[in-house]
């Protein structure tokens, strides 16, 4: 079983896909309310600890976190922290399942799972139209703005970083030794 993540330091998406290609878990973790960088850290592990209880995970894929700036996005001080973050999960993810995660850009998973982004549109939206469209039960509660709740758009980007680990897997494993 392959379990993806979508790391952030407000709410994390987790997804486990199943060795035939199923969605079998889906979350969004909410670390919002976590005043301490540790603290949300903590909470993180315990959610993996329940994951490994419930899962036999045998492959880690977590979205590789942001490498540069871009005008209007994240600050240094952002990047930082979140780079920070990243490398914090990665060792609780080795430290409990006893697994090396493998890191997939955000691009190459869309790509890989078949996503299109179209230019001039924002990727979030994409995946997640691509994903209630495409998956079946996956379901986005709103909010009565018509927005999707926060937590929609981190289990639909962990869903395609699972998806494409998935997609490498199944490629690896069909190869003759």
């Amino acid at each position: 079983m392959i379990l993806g993540l979508d790391i952030s330091t407000s709410i994390t998406g987790a997804t486990v896909i199943d060795d035939e290609g199923n969605v079998v878990f889906c979350e969004a973790w909410d670390t919002r309310k976590f005043k301490s960088f540790f603290e949300k850290a903590a909470y993180i592990k315990n959610k993996l600890i329940d994951v490994k209880a419930g899962y036999p995970i045998t492959k880690i894929a977590i979205e590789q976190s942001l490498q540069m700036f871009r005008a209007g996005f994240s600050s240094a001080k952002t990047l930082t922290t979140l780079s920070k973050f990243n490398g914090a999960i990665s060792w609780i993810c080795y430290s409990v399942m006893g697994l090396e995660p493998e890191y997939v850009s955000a691009t190459t998973a869309r790509k890989q799972a078949g996503i299109k982004v179209p230019r001039g549109t924002k990727a979030k939206a994409v995946v997640l139209q691509y994903v209630l469209d495409n998956v079946l039960g996956f379901e986005v509660q709103y909010t009565k703005h018509g927005n999707p709740k926060p937590g929609s758009y981190d289990r639909a980007d962990s869903l395609v970083i699972a998806k494409s680990a998935y997609i490498e897997w199944s490629k690896n494993k069909k190869q003759p030794s």
